[in-house]
This record gives C-alpha cells, sequence and structure tokens, in this order.
C-alpha cells in the first residue's frame, strides 16, 4: 500500500507506540487524525509533523473510554479530510497487582479503554473504512495470548480485544477490508511507569529492564509494513512468538515458565 494522502487515525498518539506511528506514516505521505487525552502534547506532535513532512495533521482530544468521544474523533477526520484509511485502536493502559489485592474499579477502567476504546472508535469508523477497502487495526499484546500474573486486567482485556478483532475480521472477510491484531512484546514506552497500581494510582516506575526491549519506533515501523502487506496478525518478537508457541502446544509448561519470568522483575509480585 502506497501510504501518501491515506487518512490515517491513531488513537493513544501523544506517546509511546501511538507516537511512534504517527511518525512512521508521515515519513511515508499520510494525512494523520491523532487521539489522546494529552491535547497539548498532540498539538505539539502535530504541528512538527507538518513541519517536517509536509503532510497535514489534526489534533482532537478524545477519551476512548467514551463513547461521545470515539463517535467526535471520526466526525473530526471526517470533516476535515473526508475520508478514512486505517484505523489504528493503539489507545491503551496497563497495571501491575495481584487480583486478590486488586480494586475491581482498576480492571473496569483497563476494559474500558482496552477493549470498549476499540470497539466505540471501530464502530463510528467503520462504514468509512467499508468505502475506502481499508484496514482496521488493533495493538494488542502477548497477553492477549497468554494470562500473564499481576495483569489480570490487562490480559482479560486484549483476550477480549483479540477475540473482537477476530470476529469481525470474518464478518468482513468479502468485503475487502483489512482486519490486523499486532502483538508486541515488551516495548520499551511508558506504560508500565503509568501502569496502574492496585488502588487505581499510577505506579510511576518501571517494573523492568527497558534497555532491553524493542523500541516504539522497531514495532511501529513493524505495523505499518504489516497493514501495506495486509497481514492478519503480527506476533513482532522471537519470545512473543515462542510464547504463544508453548501455550498452545504445552499450556501447563508454559504457567511454569511465565511465573518463573516474572518472579525476576523488579519487585516481583509473585516469589
Amino acid at each position: 500500500m502506497d501510504f501518501k494522502h491515506k487518512v490515517i487515525i491513531i488513537t493513544g498518539a501523544s506517546s509511546g507506540i501511538g507516537k511512534a506511528c504517527a511518525e512512521e506514516f508521515a515519513k511515508r505521505g499520510a494525512n494523520l487524525v491523532l487521539a489522546a487525552r494529552q491535547y497539548v502534547t498532540l498539538c505539539e506532535i502535530t504541528a512538527d509533523l507538518e513541519k517536517r513532512y509536509g503532510i497535514q495533521a489534526v489534533a482532537v482530544q478524545a477519551d476512548v473510554s467514551k463513547e461521545e468521544d470515539c463517535q467526535q474523533l471520526i466526525k473530526q477526520a471526517l470533516v476535515t479530510f473526508g475520508k478514512i484509511d486505517v484505523l489504528i485502536n493503539n489507545a491503551g493502559l496497563s497495571m501491575r497487582a495481584l487480583f486478590n489485592e486488586l480494586d475491581l474499579s482498576v480492571l473496569k477502567n483497563l476494559m474500558d479503554v482496552n477493549f470498549w476504546g476499540t470497539v466505540y472508535c471501530t464502530k463510528y469508523a467503520l462504514p468509512e473504512i467499508l468505502k475506502t477497502k481499508g484496514s482496521i487495526v488493533g495493538v494488542s499484546s502477548i497477553a492477549g495470548y497468554r494470562g500473564l500474573p499481576g495483569r489480570t486486567g490487562y490480559s482479560s482485556s486484549k483476550f477480549a480485544m483479540n477475540g473482537f478483532m477476530e470476529s469481525l475480521r470474518t464478518e468482513l472477510l468479502k468485503t475487502g477490508v483489512h482486519v490486523m491484531v499486532a502483538c508486541p512484546g515488551f516495548t520499551a514506552s511508558n506504560i508500565r511507569v503509568a501502569a496502574l497500581a492496585k488502588d487505581g494510582a499510577s505506579h510511576g516506575e518501571t517494573s523492568m529492564e527497558e534497555g532491553k526491549m524493542m523500541s516504539a519506533e522497531e514495532v511501529a515501523s513493524n505495523i505499518v509494513d504489516g497493514i501495506a502487506a495486509r497481514k492478519r496478525t503480527l506476533v513482532m518478537t522471537g519470545q512473543g512468538k515462542l510464547t504463544v508457541w508453548i501455550n498452545k502446544l504445552f499450556p501447563a509448561l508454559a504457567d511454569k515458565l511465565v511465573f518463573k519470568h516474572f518472579t525476576k522483575e523488579k519487585n516481583a509480585l509473585i516469589k
């Protein structure tokens, strides 16, 4: 796919993978509709991308857990550009707490952002994407294939996203619309710093060694290439592919390996 003058909506675009995707699409000549709660930051990003790449970009303040915000986001894209070619459902929250100690509002918050945000945006964008035979992308996680300890809400929301996207893909099989699930492995971004603790407060620090992870820029390049090739699923790391494979064939072994892996994180929740 040639992305020149294509219209791309990206949620969660103020940092991390979303911001990196905006940069990657801008390099390839796409026009952008960037959404996040951090409006001032978004405006700075859009101005910078327009100046450096000569594309058009618009910033839209949106909380994807709110259906009305998602509806307005799609309306703004159509008012500005008149069409939608690609929707990147990237906005997401993480968490780090044992379920036994967890305030249930944390789990609900993750479902509202990670799952319902994807559903709302997709619902309102789909009629336009059917017209362009474009792409709908869900930025999921290996946690959507394999439940991770201390991440009950996060894994649940990503499993739900994967099921939704798979159902949607099958419904749209004969329409020409491309549906892709992108599953980065552990990625160096602020998602673990912003991850919610058992009471809903942000942790404020990462629990892992960020320097050994994929960069957000690498993930973005893989996602954009995957859309261009109209791939079905992207599992981006060797560790991720191995995890999915072991979990499918040897689930009891996967339980033990995942448990052992997470005993090694900083301030481990399980021991």
